[in-house]
């Protein structure tokens, strides 16, 4: 039995989707765990407002860190991807390119004076 491509079963909003999830729970994830954490850890201790300041500090560069890291996973993806296409047109292009310029090498070039 013939097995389709993965990429023809999938829409064309679902990588997209799939990448909004992820950065949206970077974003959500840590912070409602920090704050949390961060009120029972006060409570715990007496220490209202510190722990939870710290804590929810802590959840924000927890989550630019994912974030970070996340979107550079997805861009090395994208370039990855776009490689082999920008080098088939390039290739084509320069070769052209190239062959016209050896023909136009000496067309219109000034006479040298006797």
């Amino acid at each position: 039995m013939g097995q389709k491509n993965s990429e023809e079963k999938t829409p064309w909003w679902q990588p997209g989707m799939v990448l909004f999830i992820k950065l949206s729970g970077w974003i959500a994830g840590p912070i409602i765990v920090a704050l949390f954490v961060g009120r029972w850890l006060d409570r715990k201790y007496h220490t209202e407002p510190w722990l939870f300041l710290l804590t929810v500090g802590v959840a924000f560069v927890v989550s630019m860190f994912g974030i970070v890291r996340d979107a550079l996973v997805e861009l090395k993806r994208i370039d990855k991807e776009e490689k082999p296409a920008r080098n088939a047109s390039h290739s084509d292009a320069g070769g052209e390119e190239q062959s016209k310029k050896k023909d136009n090498k000496n067309v219109g070039s000034p006479k040298q004076p006797n």
